[in-house]
């Protein structure tokens, strides 16, 4: 979300900016400062923030509720912590520090690729895909047309999405 706000911004301003996938960088080129800070702002208003925010909670616990309230990244919700004045800098950092290393063991031991079979229905829309396999199913649609239109590439993929989708037993 940070970053679609941070585009949008650039296309306000009808400048381009420079890139630094970097997180934790802090920009050097006014335009990226800006972007950023109209990002921040539209996603997490500090006038907002400091109604909502809750002084008694731990930083680690307040950036978790903070970022599903205003759907932004924990990361986002600490900074802007930061910005509101809630926490100093050497808080700041130190948050950092150890929210980075929880997200990075978050990563640890994962596949990273998801469930196919749950996200196809969202992928392609659940009503979209059951149509379709039904239609491959009796006949009413080839198998590659329907393969092609769920992504789908083996046979056995097909027939386990259509039983995760009800579409058969």
């Amino acid at each position: 979300m940070f970053t679609l706000a941070h585009e949008l911004a650039h296309i306000w301003l009808g400048e381009s900016g420079i890139s630094d996938p970097e997180a934790g960088n802090i920009p050097e080129h006014e335009i990226e400062k800006w972007c950023n800070q109209v990002a921040a702002e539209l996603l997490v208003p500090l006038d907002e923030l400091r109604q909502v925010y809750e002084p008694d909670s731990s930083v680690a616990v307040e950036i978790q509720r903070l970022a599903r309230l205003s759907k932004v990244s924990t990361l986002v919700a600490l900074r802007r912590l930061f910005d509101a004045g809630f926490i100093d800098q050497a808080t700041l950092w130190q948050s950092y520090r150890q929210e980075m290393e929880r997200i990075r063991g978050l990563d640890r031991g994962g596949s990273g690729g998801g469930n196919f079979y749950r996200t196809l229905g969202a992928r392609t829309g659940k009503l979209f895909a059951r149509a379709i396999l039904s239609g491959a199913l009796e006949g009413q649609t080839l198998f590659q047309d329907a393969f092609r239109m769920l992504g789908v590439r083996k046979t056995s993929t097909f027939y386990e999405a259509a039983r995760e989708l009800g579409v058969m037993l």
